[in-house]
């Protein structure tokens, strides 16, 4: 496990960004767009339509933990 935050690009609206995150939560993000046959982009851009005065990198990691608690049978 890597605690290491790294640094990945993003485009949302049309425009290129970047954020700062974990490659766990990286990875988390991807398999979630994948299985809800989204793209990344379109992804972090409904995360970023919704994270109100958040960071963008802390409201991705939030949303993931969400997804995943979801996803969990015992919750």
């Amino acid at each position: 496990m890597s605690a290491r935050v790294v640094k990945r690009s993003l485009v949302i609206a049309g425009h290129r960004t970047s954020i700062s995150i974990e490659d766990a939560f990286w990875r988390r993000l991807r398999r979630i767009a994948r299985e809800r046959g989204q793209s990344l982009n379109g992804l972090a851009a409904m995360v970023d339509a919704s994270r109100g005065d958040a960071n963008l990198s802390s409201a991705i990691r939030v949303f993931v933990l969400e997804a995943e608690g979801d996803a969990r049978p015992d919750q």
